[in-house]
């Protein structure tokens, strides 16, 4: 009888020890994070993006649009603060927007507006386009990794529950 709950106990520890380990996964690989060379803020990176030519870079945020075509795509984001897994926050804070450049096709259909992403990539400079009637000046990443976050949940209910019992609530 001591045996069998101790079994139990082992299998239920290891079934635990499963889902805390896949709940911490980051979505951005430990190989692409290791790449990473700068470390400055986006901001500083925004004012002078040629003098960061070369470096590998992490930033999130935001998809605006997406620009796509069978050997090359691009996606305008706005960039987001990320939090400890590496995600963008759901926030209003914005340090501005960045292009992400892949020789690959991404589609828009995925990457679409609003979407919350997550790049990994060498900066090749920059690149201006007009945002209504005035010039923007984008640093432009050159995608390694992209992670394109799951929707945010949207709030159906109320966010403070009464209940009785396992699985009721009123």
């Amino acid at each position: 009888m001591e045996e069998q709950a101790m079994t139990w106990t082992v299998r239920l520890f290891g079934i635990c020890v499963v889902f805390v380990t896949l709940g911490c996964a980051s979505g951005v690989s430990t190989q692409a994070r290791s790449q990473i060379t700068y470390q400055g803020s986006f901001s500083e990176l925004q004012k002078a993006p040629d003098e960061y030519r070369g470096e590998t870079v992490m930033f999130g945020g935001k998809v605006l649009r997406t620009d796509a075509s069978q050997t090359a795509s691009e996606i305008a984001v706005l960039q987001m603060p990320l939090d400890t897994s590496y995600k963008p926050k759901d926030t209003d804070a914005s340090e501005g927007r960045f292009l992400i450049r892949s020789d690959r096709f991404l589609d828009p259909a995925i990457y679409e507006q609003g979407r919350p992403v997550t790049v990994v990539g060498r900066l090749s400079g920059k690149q201006a386009k007009f945002i209504g009637g005035f010039e923007y000046v984008y640093p432009v990443v050159e995608a390694m990794e992209i992670k394109a976050w799951p929707w945010p949940r949207q709030k159906t209910s109320p966010s403070v529950h009464f209940g009785i019992g396992v699985g009721t609530w009123f």
